[in-house]
């Protein structure tokens, strides 16, 4: 395949053929042309021989699949570059395992002033434990050390690090030999996140850009806030990706607002909404998300950190100011508290300036028939994370551990969701879970609970179009004339229309229905493989050799 980087600059035209384009404009598409970083035409290679003399290049496909790039609606940019980039514990399948890392790490970078580390989940260890502080010590070497929990909702930390954090022991959610939650937590991070440099945070950014755009990401959803980075965090990056070629990114500042004067800063950081992760409650692993009944492993119900009223609050300042808001919720008391809240919003401001404002729910996890009801009624987008399911789920993972199997089997209810005609945006929470869409396709359409799963092609339309939408677009994430030149080029096999069980709503199978066909995700097959992906027509990535 010739490299078409030079044509798709600005201004320029080229014209895509020999290959499967999936439009919905025309199923049987093999051609596209690009112009001016717009999708000007798609149709069939008889009809691309009329457009072959009047382009600046024509890009031979070789038979490849093209799609619309994706949207990731839920990533932590810094932090996965810093977990690409750095000291990564999510392979890590022991304790033994992940303190030899730590030791490894430690002795290769000796001159680093703090240790940052990510991705250790015990549940999944034989030694059903996280390392104690005297383990991770003695690891360390007695360096400052933080490690974040999977879920980034806890850590566990050395007593140098904890040195650094004058008053720790005397905040909420401190533990003398156990993992750091809430307020312990987050002042531990600060000091942790203090030690990276502009420099340091800079190249994060960019290797997990890059990243996203080698696996055909066309856009991110960046969920910042103060708990969690910082607004020169959210500044730099949004000005890195605007100066340099790459996928877009759309930011987000979860700070609660109780008017419109609170909103000031969302603007000022050049975000979209106050949204993201503005938290209702924490995590199921950390034991943080807010529950109605206590946990099957634990003899609580989690924490709670907004209200009903501080949610009405939020969404009415959002409401009136033209600006989305939107919770993480993943309990299912966090949800109805977020449910109870919009609800009275809306009867303050009016319930169709609330669903016109497409406020948004992250993860939404434990949902029941009234919570999604509600959801269709206020208008509320499920910013969701499938791979969760296919790393969490299941009789024995550790949402059963967490909460027994028959809570655990109503969570991520995807299809439910989509026959209420909930819009969902599919993310990673990255890096929570890998950047990884096509393998968040097959999480969605083969998820542990076979009556959640969807069709690939609803995932997969949730994962592409169903990101811009959750920012207020409805014009870009699916090829046909008019919509942005954002997509990316496979190398795949045979195409297929999917549907993995019989519980799942169908559709003809037959070729001539002219449904587009998509790669099969059967699991244990092999996933796509990104050729190159291009953002505004302009060429982000290129496999090597192609």
């Amino acid at each position: 395949m010739n490299d078409p980087t030079s044509a798709q600059a600005e201004g320029r035209t080229v014209l895509l053929r020999g290959g499967e384009v999936h439009s919905p404009a025309d199923p049987f598409a093999t051609a596209m042309v690009v112009e001016r970083g717009t999708v000007a035409w798609v149709g069939s290679e008889g009809a691309a021989d009329s457009f072959a003399d009047g382009v600046d290049e024509v890009v031979h496909l070789d038979g490849a699949l093209v799609t619309p790039a994706f949207t990731d609606a839920h990533v932590h940019t810094t932090a996965t570059g810093l977990a690409l980039t750095g000291l990564d514990l999510a392979g890590a399948r022991t304790l033994a395992d992940a303190l030899g890392r730590v030791r490894a790490y430690a002795g290769a970078h000796p001159d680093d002033r703090i240790l940052l580390g990510h991705g250790w989940d015990a549940s999944g260890w034989p030694e059903g434990r996280p390392p104690t502080r005297a383990e991770l010590d003695e690891a360390a070497g007695g360096r400052p050390l933080y490690l974040t929990r999977i879920d980034v909702h806890s850590a566990v930390v050395t007593t140098a690090l904890l040195g650094l954090v004058p008053g720790v022991a005397e905040l909420p959610g401190f533990h003398r030999d156990a993992p750091l939650t809430g307020a312990a937590h987050h002042a531990v991070r600060a000091a942790a996140r203090a030690a990276v440099t502009a420099r340091q945070r800079a190249d994060a950014q960019r290797a997990a850009l890059a990243r996203a755009a080698s696996l055909g990401i066309g856009s991110v959803h960046e969920c910042a806030g103060p708990d969690i980075s910082a607004e020169d965090d959210l500044t730099g990056l949004l000005r890195l990706a605007a100066e340099e070629p790459g996928p877009r990114v759309f930011g987000y500042w979860a700070e609660a607002a109780a008017s419109a004067a609170d909103l000031d800063k969302v603007r000022e950081l050049g975000a979209l909404g106050a949204a993201g992760d503005l938290f209702v409650d924490g995590s199921l692993g950390s034991h943080t998300a807010h529950l109605h009944e206590p946990y099957a492993d634990a003899p609580h119900t989690g924490t709670a950190h907004l209200d009903a009223a501080a949610v009405a609050a939020h969404v009415i300042a959002c409401t009136e100011a033209g600006l989305q808001a939107g919770f993480h919720a993943i309990g299912d008391a966090a949800v109805t508290t977020v449910v109870e809240g919009v609800r009275a919003a809306a009867d303050k401001v009016g319930l169709a300036r609330v669903r016109a404002a497409r406020h948004r729910v992250e993860h939404a996890e434990m949902l029941t028939p009234e919570t999604i009801a509600a959801f269709a009624e206020l208008g509320l987008t499920a910013s969701v994370q499938p791979a969760f399911d296919a790393a969490w789920g299941g009789e024995t993972g550790m949402y059963a551990q967490r909460l027994g199997p028959e809570r655990a089997r109503t969570l991520n209810p995807f299809a439910a969701l989509l026959r209420a005609g909930v819009p969902l945006a599919l993310g990673s929470d990255s890096p929570v879970t890998p950047l990884d869409p096509w393998g968040t396709v097959r999480a969605a359409a083969f998820h542990r609970t076979p009556e959640h799963r969807v069709s690939a092609r609803a995932a997969f339309t949730a994962h592409t179009r169903g990101g811009w939408r959750a920012i207020g677009r409805d014009d870009a994430g699916v090829l046909v004339p008019g919509a942005p030149a954002d997509y990316a080029v496979w190398r795949t096999g045979e195409l297929v229309v999917q549907v993995p069980d019989t519980r799942v709503a169908d559709w003809s199978t037959d070729p001539r229905s002219g449904t587009p066909g998509l790669p099969d995700l059967t699991p244990g097959g092999q996933l796509p493989v990104c050729v190159r992906t291009v953002v505004a027509g302009r060429t982000v990535h290129l496999r090597p050799d192609e």
